[in-house]
């Protein structure tokens, strides 16, 4: 089956976001599917302000529009709320097309941190944004909850998974001489993340933190003690995990915290507040201490066993999660049946998309030379 996928979010971006649509992908091309993606790479950006890694694609409705139908998509999925998001979603709707969404990152409560914008207003937009999709995609069953509450309708699980070949307990790994214990956060270095409060936090020993991002600089002037690697990818950042002996997970804002199951792989046990996502993964386990007092939650965590954080890991699996997301594309009567009945054949969509350029805002794109999804060289 042909899907797309349409996200503002992806490469060179490293967050949770892109790496559960990176790796969902390959498991569902693994499964005979053709997955394309359309991304920020493929049209004029600007940065996002206070998130300059961030490109935010500009004038994409018109060239979005052909995209889509060069591809001739048998499901399409709109994964994030960005400016690609909603030109797609606004394509679906003149058009008829039925979509499915996610909902990946808690934006009213980053807009709230920033700018004490009300909840209630950010919502609203959000709810709208999702009220068409035939299926909201949520990571845990508390998210779904929440958001029903909020009114949002047509919300299913769409779990996350770990690499568990490479996120693994490395006897050797080690920070070096710092003073023990070793705490660890790892992800973007923002203010929705609270690392702040992590680093306040009265504990013996070392603290670490992994990443990149704008609120780093304010952060290292204050806490000269902690010490700041920068970002980190794959070898270097399984290492990292294996280093520690806690991770500490001081976010509020997020929908599950992927970085989590990276560290409970690694044999790391995790420190989390008891708030819906974070605390939903260690909850009822020996793999996590949940405490709204996080400095407790660290120090109970550091008398928890690594082999019980791996066992918790590998009851993740990315192929499940895959299996989930395929299911979610297509939640109305007839499933996939009902969306094979309007698919274009592969060799008509292959002719179609075989080159074609737009004159939108002087963007010219040519599918063929350049696969969707794939970085301009």
């Amino acid at each position: 089956m042909k899907i797309l996928i349409v996200t503002d979010a992806w490469y060179p971006q490293v967050n949770g976001v892109v790496r559960t649509l990176e790796t969902v992908r390959g498991e569902l091309d693994e499964m005979g599917h053709d997955v394309h993606v359309i991304s920020p790479d493929q049209f004029k950006t600007i940065p996002c302000p206070t998130y300059p890694e961030i490109r935010l694609a500009l004038f994409a409705k018109r060239k979005m529009a052909k995209m889509i139908k060069a591809l001739h998509p048998v499901a399409i999925h709109i994964s994030t709320e960005g400016p690609l998001g909603q030109a797609a979603r606004a394509y679906c709707l003149k058009q008829g097309l039925p979509f499915s969404t996610a909902y990946h990152t808690r934006f009213p409560e980053y807009i709230h941190a920033r700018w004490r914008l009300p909840l209630s207003i950010s919502y609203r937009g959000m709810r709208k944004f999702h009220s068409k999709s035939q299926s909201v995609m949520v990571a845990t069953e508390s998210l779904r909850e929440e958001l029903s509450d909020w009114g949002f309708d047509n919300l299913h699980i769409w779990s996350r998974g770990v690499d568990l070949d490479l996120f693994r307990p490395r006897p050797d790994a080690s920070f070096g001489d710092f003073p023990k214990p070793h705490w660890l956060f790892v992800g973007r270095v923002a203010v929705e993340k609270n690392i702040g409060h992590f680093l306040d936090l009265d504990l013996p020993g070392t603290k670490f933190v992994v990443g990149d991002g704008p609120q780093l600089t304010d952060l290292r002037q204050k806490h000269p003690n902690a010490q700041f690697l920068g970002k980190k990818v794959g070898e270097d950042l399984a290492n990292a995990f294996a280093s520690a002996d806690v991770f500490v997970f001081p976010s509020k804002t997020d929908t599950f915290g992927l970085v989590i199951l990276e560290a409970l792989a690694s044999g790391t046990p995790v420190a989390v507040f008891p708030v819906q996502g974070p605390a939903d993964i260690v909850r009822g386990t020996k793999a996590g201490a949940i405490d709204a007092d996080l400095g407790k939650a660290a120090m109970a965590a550091l008398e928890l066993k690594p082999e019980d954080a791996r066992a918790l890991a590998e009851q993740y699996s990315w192929q499940n999660s895959a299996s989930q997301f395929l299911h979610n594309l297509a939640p109305f009567s007839g499933g996939f049946d009902g969306l094979e009945a309007i698919r274009i054949s592969v060799d008509d969509a292959a002719r179609t998309a075989a080159s074609f350029t737009t004159d939108d805002d002087d963007n010219t794109t040519t599918i063929g030379d350049q696969p969707l999804g794939q970085p301009a060289q």
